[in-house]
């Protein structure tokens, strides 16, 4: 999400999408017509825009989105207009747009706790076993995935006579942790194979 994003308010106008209502408050909003108090509400890099019945505006920061709600709030009444706003900001961290104003429903708010658990750092150690002969080029491909992730990975190795048991001890978010352990247990399974091919093929 680029900077000139990272606050966003959706206006739901009612009745838009019998009327083509959006498309001629959008040329209100920008065109010669809207009144200089509205106009100089709103910063020159606030973009606005509409999709079906929802109308967007995207600012970089939290007053130049208020100052634009006020403009579009202001276009709205004069119309006649009846609409639901709802402000967010972009959460890099979650990738997803999580919703300030107003505050979420219990329901959602249930959501985004059980979103802010799934961020929770912390560390695990899991243990996969890798055939000898590629346990380096397992290692590899784990510490690539790890560094993807953005997790921080430490490895302690416990060798075998055939295979060698592989510690994986990783500390970040939990959801990212949880998708390097499915990783792990789809590159361990492949890996196995690979090593019994090696183990039973003829000389």
């Amino acid at each position: 999400m680029s900077d000139d994003q990272g606050w966003r308010l959706r206006t739901t106008v009612e009745g838009a999408g019998d009327h083509g209502v959006l498309d001629r408050v959008l040329g209100r909003f920008r065109g010669p017509g809207l009144a200089d108090e509205v106009t100089s509400a709103v910063a020159d890099d606030v973009v606005v825009t509409h999709d079906g019945s929802l109308l967007f505006a995207y600012a970089a920061t939290e007053p130049a989105l208020t100052a634009a709600r006020s403009a579009i709030e202001g276009v709205l009444a004069t119309d006649g207009l009846s609409a639901s706003l709802v402000v967010s900001r972009w959460d890099e961290g979650r990738d997803e747009w999580v919703q300030t104003d107003p505050p979420p429903a219990e329901g959602e708010a249930a959501g985004a706790a059980s979103a802010a658990d799934e961020d929770a750092v912390e560390t695990r150690t899991m243990v996969a076993v890798a055939g000898r002969s590629i346990r380096v080029e397992f290692e590899a491909t784990m510490l690539a995935w790890a560094e993807r992730l953005g997790l921080k990975c430490e490895i302690v190795e416990h060798p075998h006579l055939l295979s060698t048991q592989v510690a994986f001890t990783l500390t970040g978010p939990r959801r990212r942790i949880n998708e390097f352990a499915q990783g792990l247990s789809a590159e361990g399974a492949s890996t196995m194979r690979s090593e019994r091919e090696v183990l039973i093929s003829p000389l």
